[in-house]
C-alpha cells in the first residue's frame, strides 16, 4: 500500500475529523467544538504558524501530523513542534507514521528548519516508532493551565 504525504486541503475535513476525534479520545481529552474548528481553520491558513500534513492511501486520508513552526532562542532557524500525530487504527504498523515523520524531516531540511521535535506519553505504544528516530531526552515537561 503506497502512502503519500501532502498538505491538508479543505475537502479533507470529512476524513480528517474522525481521525482527530480518535486522537483526542486516545488522550482522554474532550475539546470544545470551537477549539476543533479553530484548529482546523488555522491548519488551512497559509499565514498561521500551525500546519497539517496528511497521509493518504488509495484516495483515503489515513493519518495526520499537526505541527507548529516557531522561533527559538538557541537557533536562528525555525523549529518544528510536531504537536499531534495520529494514524487510523486499522493502518497502524504499516509505515504511515514513519512516512509522516520522514516527510516532515524532508520538508524541514528543504525549508531550513533547525529541529523537529515532539512530546508523547511515556507509555505510548508509538514509542516503538519514535525510538527509531532517536532516543528520548531527559527533559521533564511542566504545564500550567491558565
Amino acid at each position: 500500500m503506497a502512502v503519500t504525504v501532502r498538505a491538508v486541503r479543505a475537502e479533507d475535513y470529512p476524513q480528517w475529523r474522525p481521525l482527530w476525534d480518535g486522537y483526542t479520545h486516545f488522550y482522554d481529552c474532550v475539546l470544545d467544538e470551537s477549539v476543533t474548528a479553530s484548529t482546523w481553520e488555522r491548519a488551512l491558513d497559509p499565514h498561521s504558524s500551525m500546519f497539517c500534513r496528511v497521509a493518504e492511501s488509495e484516495g483515503r486520508v489515513i493519518g495526520f501530523a499537526m505541527c507548529v513552526l516557531h522561533e527559538g532562542t538557541w537557533s536562528t532557524a525555525p523549529l518544528c513542534y510536531l504537536e499531534d500525530l495520529f494514524v487510523d487504527a486499522t493502518q497502524r504498523g504499516a509505515g504511515t507514521g514513519q512516512a509522516l515523520i520522514d516527510a516532515l524531516m524532508e520538508e524541514g531540511k528543504r525549508e531550513g528548519w533547525s529541529k523537529l521535535y515532539w512530546v508523547t506519553r511515556q507509555n505510548n505504544p508509538a514509542r516503538k516508532l519514535y525510538d527509531r528516530f532517536g532516543e528520548a531526552d531527559d527533559y521533564v515537561r511542566y504545564r500550567i493551565s491558565l
